[in-house]
């Protein structure tokens, strides 16, 4: 037996490929980074700040500049309402809803289990605390679950439309639903 040294695993191919998806979110962000390592240590020698990269239409996204927020409702009605009213009100550009969901959480000392619609908003990032007062002004539940992510990539032009779509919020007041 050899000392110092970390047991070999062989995996199978689904293994491989499972642990590989599980870690790839975790190392993406890592490589990303690494890989302008060398532009930024290129430009800190010359004194000048590292060039962005450009889009075809002339504007790069600013990674972080979008955010996808999450809202859980009782049921489709509420949910297809608060939608309506946040893309009308330009909180936010565009509103997947994702009906019969099943949420198990913990809720004054029992645990509960309810089927529920998940509403994921795409809006810009600085619109979020404007969103998430909205939707706490017009949500049934107690505690409205509002929780939002940036987005580090995805497909420039939408991105961009996002921001385009969300740039003049007309009146973010928030008003009830009728």
């Amino acid at each position: 037996m050899r000392r110092g040294r970390a047991p070999a695993f062989l995996l199978g191919g689904g293994a491989a490929l499972l642990l590989s998806l599980l870690w790839m979110p975790t190392l993406l962000p890592v490589a990303s980074r690494l890989l302008l390592l060398p532009r930024a240590l290129l430009s800190m020698a010359s004194g000048s700040p590292p060039a962005q990269p450009s889009s075809a239409s002339g504007s790069a996204y600013v990674p972080g500049s979008v955010s996808a927020a999450f809202v859980t409702c009782p049921n489709e009605k509420v949910a297809k309402e608060i939608a309506r009213a946040v893309v009308e009100k330009r909180l936010a550009a565009c509103v997947n809803l994702v009906p019969q969901i099943t949420s198990i959480y913990e809720w004054k000392g029992k645990i509960e289990e309810d089927s529920e619609v998940l509403m994921m908003i795409k809006t810009q990032s600085s619109l979020v605390p404007a969103l998430t007062d909205f939707v706490r002004s017009v949500h049934p539940y107690e505690v409205a679950e509002v929780i939002a992510l940036p987005v580090e990539q995805g497909n420039s032009p939408y991105l961009q439309w996002v921001r385009q779509v969300t740039e003049s919020v007309p009146d973010s007041s928030a008003a009830p639903l009728g």
